[in-house]
């Protein structure tokens, strides 16, 4: 694995964006939510790595804000907003950074259910994440394509018994894009992750017949 001590070295803003169109398209199931409303999710330490050279960032800690739809025979698409997306003590290697939230709200929305252990599948979209180390050059885009648009989707699962949100490393299509100045440690066209497990408060119950 690549030590991520040169990548903050060279890097100067890793911005990771995904798509303000519709998400992934949400099946035609419906949804139950409880209570719904204004919800808070906690997180512990949040990654972004570019997967083929290892190269990672990490907060020690980020936190979200926002509404969940409440009721019955709701659509799984955009049953969640996001309004606010705070990251706390980043960094990579042993180098300071500040991580902005950009595109918000950003919007949750669900696809698939598992009866059996009560987790749901969906995606969270219309976001994107600025990285800007204490000092660097090197500049890049995650999405899903590289085109101009933001376009990316970042895979979610939801555990009502727990209360628990988690940003997946598998399932999304996120890479990097229009990479400057990175000297290898970030390429065109490598796969990205986003890597964080939120506490949801109040605790939701999410389910689908």
């Amino acid at each position: 694995m690549r030590p991520v001590v040169s990548a903050v070295a060279l890097a100067g803003t890793v911005v990771l964006a995904a798509g303000p169109g519709a998400p992934a398209s949400a099946t035609t199931r419906t949804w139950t939510v409880s209570p719904g409303g204004a919800i808070t999710a906690m997180a512990g330490k949040t990654i972004l790595t570019d997967t083929p050279t290892g190269a990672m960032s990490s907060c020690q800690s980020s936190r979200m804000s926002g509404t969940l739809k409440q009721g019955s025979g709701l659509p799984g698409a955009g049953i969640g907003s996001l309004a606010t997306a705070v990251y706390s003590l980043c960094q990579a290697g042993p180098f300071p950074g500040k991580v902005t939230a950009r595109g918000l709200p950003w919007q949750l929305s669900l696809t698939s259910y598992n009866r059996s252990t009560g987790v749901a599948r969906g995606t969270i979209s219309h976001f994107q994440i600025n990285f800007a180390p204490s000092f660097a050059q090197c500049t890049a885009a995650v999405k899903g394509t590289g085109s101009t648009t933001p376009d990316g989707v970042a895979p979610v699962s939801y555990a009502s018994k727990t209360g628990t949100l988690k940003i997946l490393t598998t399932g999304g299509d996120l890479h990097f894009y229009h990479v400057r100045k990175c000297v290898g440690i970030i390429n065109n066209g490598d796969a990205a992750t986003l890597s964080a497990s939120y506490t949801i408060s109040p605790r939701q119950v999410i389910t689908s017949p």
